[in-house]
Protein backbone atom coordinates (compact mmCIF):
# COMPACT_ATOMS: atom_id res chain seq x y z
CA UNK A 1 0.00 0.00 0.00
CA UNK A 2 1.47 3.38 -1.13
CA UNK A 3 1.45 6.46 1.36
CA UNK A 4 0.44 9.75 0.33
CA UNK A 5 3.41 12.73 0.69
CA UNK A 6 1.71 14.16 4.03
CA UNK A 7 3.66 13.99 7.25
CA UNK A 8 3.11 14.60 10.61
CA UNK A 9 4.91 15.14 13.40
CA UNK A 10 3.45 13.56 17.27
CA UNK A 11 4.53 15.14 20.07
CA UNK A 12 3.67 13.66 23.30
CA UNK A 13 5.88 12.63 26.37
CA UNK A 14 3.52 9.39 26.81
CA UNK A 15 5.14 6.52 24.70
CA UNK A 16 2.19 4.69 24.63
CA UNK A 17 0.08 7.53 23.03
CA UNK A 18 2.87 8.23 20.99
CA UNK A 19 3.51 4.74 19.88
CA UNK A 20 0.11 3.89 19.42
CA UNK A 21 -1.09 7.24 17.40
CA UNK A 22 2.39 6.57 15.15
CA UNK A 23 0.75 2.89 13.95
CA UNK A 24 -2.66 3.76 13.35
CA UNK A 25 -1.46 7.13 11.23
CA UNK A 26 0.65 5.01 8.92
CA UNK A 27 -1.96 2.32 8.77
CA UNK A 28 -3.99 5.25 6.97
CA UNK A 29 -0.93 5.91 5.12
CA UNK A 30 0.81 8.70 6.68
CA UNK A 31 4.35 9.43 7.07
CA UNK A 32 4.85 10.10 10.94
CA UNK A 33 7.54 11.47 12.94
CA UNK A 34 7.40 11.36 16.74
CA UNK A 35 8.80 13.52 19.23
CA UNK A 36 9.18 12.99 22.91
CA UNK A 37 8.76 16.71 24.29
CA UNK A 38 8.93 20.09 22.77
CA UNK A 39 13.06 20.40 22.86
CA UNK A 40 13.29 16.97 20.65
CA UNK A 41 10.49 18.36 18.45
CA UNK A 42 12.18 21.40 17.24
CA UNK A 43 15.05 19.38 16.64
CA UNK A 44 13.17 17.58 13.97
CA UNK A 45 11.68 20.84 12.74
CA UNK A 46 14.84 22.32 11.86
CA UNK A 47 15.74 19.48 9.06
CA UNK A 48 11.75 17.79 8.28
CA UNK A 49 9.29 20.25 6.89
CA UNK A 50 5.58 18.59 8.12
CA UNK A 51 2.68 19.22 6.93
CA UNK A 52 1.03 19.15 10.07
CA UNK A 53 1.50 18.41 14.00
CA UNK A 54 0.03 17.14 16.62
CA UNK A 55 1.13 18.45 19.82
CA UNK A 56 0.05 17.38 24.01
CA UNK A 57 -0.44 20.55 25.46
CA UNK A 58 1.17 18.87 29.07
CA UNK A 59 4.66 18.08 28.59
CA UNK A 60 7.79 18.27 30.97
CA UNK A 61 9.87 21.30 30.21
CA UNK A 62 8.50 23.27 27.32
CA UNK A 63 4.36 23.32 27.50
CA UNK A 64 2.46 22.30 24.17
CA UNK A 65 0.89 25.84 24.41
CA UNK A 66 4.34 27.54 25.02
CA UNK A 67 5.62 25.79 21.76
CA UNK A 68 2.00 26.72 20.05
CA UNK A 69 2.83 30.13 20.51
CA UNK A 70 6.91 29.84 19.68
CA UNK A 71 6.12 27.72 16.21
CA UNK A 72 3.05 29.78 15.13
CA UNK A 73 4.89 33.21 15.45
CA UNK A 74 7.11 31.99 12.66
CA UNK A 75 5.56 29.19 10.83
CA UNK A 76 1.96 28.38 9.16
CA UNK A 77 2.13 24.90 9.84
CA UNK A 78 -1.61 23.61 11.26
CA UNK A 79 -1.44 22.09 14.88
CA UNK A 80 -3.78 20.14 16.50
CA UNK A 81 -3.32 19.98 20.69
CA UNK A 82 -4.45 16.94 23.15
CA UNK A 83 -6.12 18.05 26.05
CA UNK A 84 -7.59 16.49 29.04
CA UNK A 85 -11.01 16.76 29.29
CA UNK A 86 -11.18 19.68 31.76
CA UNK A 87 -8.29 22.16 30.32
CA UNK A 88 -10.62 24.74 29.05
CA UNK A 89 -8.54 27.41 29.60
CA UNK A 90 -5.83 25.49 27.85
CA UNK A 91 -7.96 25.24 24.89
CA UNK A 92 -8.81 28.71 24.68
CA UNK A 93 -4.91 29.77 24.73
CA UNK A 94 -4.44 27.73 22.23
CA UNK A 95 -6.72 29.11 19.85
CA UNK A 96 -5.74 32.27 20.36
CA UNK A 97 -1.68 31.18 19.75
CA UNK A 98 -2.84 30.07 16.70
CA UNK A 99 -3.92 26.07 16.75
CA UNK A 100 -6.19 24.72 14.00
CA UNK A 101 -8.12 22.39 16.46
CA UNK A 102 -8.03 20.71 19.79
CA UNK A 103 -8.93 17.17 21.03
CA UNK A 104 -9.48 15.67 24.19
CA UNK A 105 -8.05 12.69 25.80
CA UNK A 106 -8.64 10.12 25.62
CA UNK A 107 -9.88 10.09 22.01
CA UNK A 108 -10.60 7.49 19.19
CA UNK A 109 -7.46 7.59 16.70
CA UNK A 110 -10.45 7.60 13.92
CA UNK A 111 -11.58 10.67 15.54
CA UNK A 112 -7.56 12.21 15.47
CA UNK A 113 -7.65 10.93 11.88
CA UNK A 114 -10.62 12.75 10.43
CA UNK A 115 -9.75 15.83 11.93
CA UNK A 116 -6.19 15.54 10.38
CA UNK A 117 -7.44 14.73 7.10
CA UNK A 118 -10.54 17.61 7.56
CA UNK A 119 -7.28 20.24 8.00
CA UNK A 120 -4.63 19.10 5.38
CA UNK A 121 -8.23 19.15 2.70
CA UNK A 122 -8.99 22.59 3.56
CA UNK A 123 -5.12 23.82 3.48
CA UNK A 124 -4.41 22.18 0.47
CA UNK A 125 -7.09 22.68 -1.73
CA UNK A 126 -6.98 26.53 -0.58
CA UNK A 127 -3.00 26.97 -0.40
CA UNK A 128 -1.65 30.26 -1.54
CA UNK A 129 1.58 30.59 -2.96
CA UNK A 130 4.39 31.45 -0.69
CA UNK A 131 4.08 35.59 -2.00
CA UNK A 132 1.42 37.26 -2.59
CA UNK A 133 1.31 40.64 -4.19
CA UNK A 134 -0.98 43.10 -3.18
CA UNK A 135 -0.37 46.13 -5.75
CA UNK A 136 3.84 46.76 -4.17
CA UNK A 137 3.57 45.31 -0.88
CA UNK A 138 4.44 41.45 -0.67
CA UNK A 139 2.57 39.49 2.15
CA UNK A 140 4.62 36.45 3.05
CA UNK A 141 1.79 34.10 5.27
CA UNK A 142 4.55 31.33 5.67
CA UNK A 143 6.81 33.56 7.47
CA UNK A 144 4.36 35.73 8.65
CA UNK A 145 5.57 39.02 7.21
CA UNK A 146 4.78 41.74 5.07
CA UNK A 147 7.21 43.81 3.17
CA UNK A 148 6.00 47.74 2.36
CA UNK A 149 8.22 50.52 1.35
CA UNK A 150 11.49 48.58 1.72
CA UNK A 151 10.23 47.85 5.47
CA UNK A 152 9.62 44.58 6.72
CA UNK A 153 6.56 44.23 8.92
CA UNK A 154 5.40 41.12 11.05
CA UNK A 155 1.74 39.62 11.09
CA UNK A 156 0.47 37.66 14.72
CA UNK A 157 -1.56 34.56 13.50
CA UNK A 158 -4.95 36.24 14.20
CA UNK A 159 -3.36 38.88 11.60
CA UNK A 160 -2.16 35.51 9.37
CA UNK A 161 -6.04 33.93 9.57
CA UNK A 162 -8.01 36.86 8.70
CA UNK A 163 -5.13 37.98 5.55
CA UNK A 164 -5.35 34.42 4.59
CA UNK A 165 -9.35 33.93 4.56
CA UNK A 166 -9.30 37.49 2.43
CA UNK A 167 -6.16 36.21 0.00
CA UNK A 168 -8.25 33.24 -0.64
CA UNK A 169 -11.31 35.29 -2.12
CA UNK A 170 -10.36 38.47 -3.17
CA UNK A 171 -13.34 40.80 -4.07
CA UNK A 172 -15.21 39.01 -1.39
CA UNK A 173 -16.90 41.40 1.23
CA UNK A 174 -16.39 39.86 5.03
CA UNK A 175 -18.83 41.21 7.97
CA UNK A 176 -17.68 41.43 11.70
CA UNK A 177 -18.92 38.46 12.17
CA UNK A 178 -16.91 36.37 9.79
CA UNK A 179 -13.91 38.01 10.60
CA UNK A 180 -14.71 37.36 14.60
CA UNK A 181 -15.26 34.02 13.64
CA UNK A 182 -12.14 33.07 11.79
CA UNK A 183 -10.00 34.42 15.06
CA UNK A 184 -12.87 33.66 17.63
CA UNK A 185 -13.20 37.06 18.71
CA UNK A 186 -17.06 38.88 19.00
CA UNK A 187 -16.20 42.25 19.81
CA UNK A 188 -16.49 44.29 16.78
CA UNK A 189 -14.04 46.85 18.38
CA UNK A 190 -11.52 44.31 18.53
CA UNK A 191 -12.03 43.49 14.78
CA UNK A 192 -12.08 46.99 13.80
CA UNK A 193 -8.82 47.36 15.53
CA UNK A 194 -7.35 44.18 14.00
CA UNK A 195 -8.51 45.37 10.56
CA UNK A 196 -6.51 48.50 11.36
CA UNK A 197 -3.41 47.16 11.63
CA UNK A 198 -3.40 44.91 8.77
CA UNK A 199 -4.47 48.58 7.02
CA UNK A 200 -1.41 49.82 8.58
CA UNK A 201 0.75 47.06 6.93
CA UNK A 202 -0.53 46.87 3.56
CA UNK A 203 -1.19 50.21 2.91
CA UNK A 204 1.40 52.95 1.87
CA UNK A 205 -1.62 55.48 2.65
CA UNK A 206 -3.25 53.50 5.62
CA UNK A 207 -6.01 56.82 5.62
CA UNK A 208 -7.00 56.53 2.61
CA UNK A 209 -6.81 52.70 1.87
CA UNK A 210 -6.54 51.39 -1.90
CA UNK A 211 -6.76 47.44 -1.42
CA UNK A 212 -8.11 46.98 2.26
CA UNK A 213 -11.53 48.60 2.28
CA UNK A 214 -14.36 49.34 4.38
CA UNK A 215 -17.84 48.36 3.21
CA UNK A 216 -20.54 50.82 4.92
CA UNK A 217 -22.90 48.71 6.69
CA UNK A 218 -21.14 45.14 5.28
CA UNK A 219 -17.60 44.54 6.69
CA UNK A 220 -14.36 44.82 4.85
CA UNK A 221 -12.83 43.90 1.36
CA UNK A 222 -9.19 43.36 -0.12
CA UNK A 223 -8.51 43.91 -3.68
CA UNK A 224 -5.66 42.52 -5.52
CA UNK A 225 -4.15 44.18 -8.52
Amino acid sequence: MNKNSFHILVVDDDNRIRDLVKQYLEENQFFVTTAKDSDDAKKKMEIIKFDILVLDIMMPGQSGLSLTKEIKKKDAVPIILLTAKDETQDRIEGLEFGADDYLGKPFEPKELLLRIKNILNKTKSTALPEEIFVGNTVINLKKLNIKIDNQTKKINPQEKKVLEKMLQSPGKVFSRDEIGKMINISKERTIDVIITRLRQKIESNPKNPKYLQTIRGSGYVLWIE
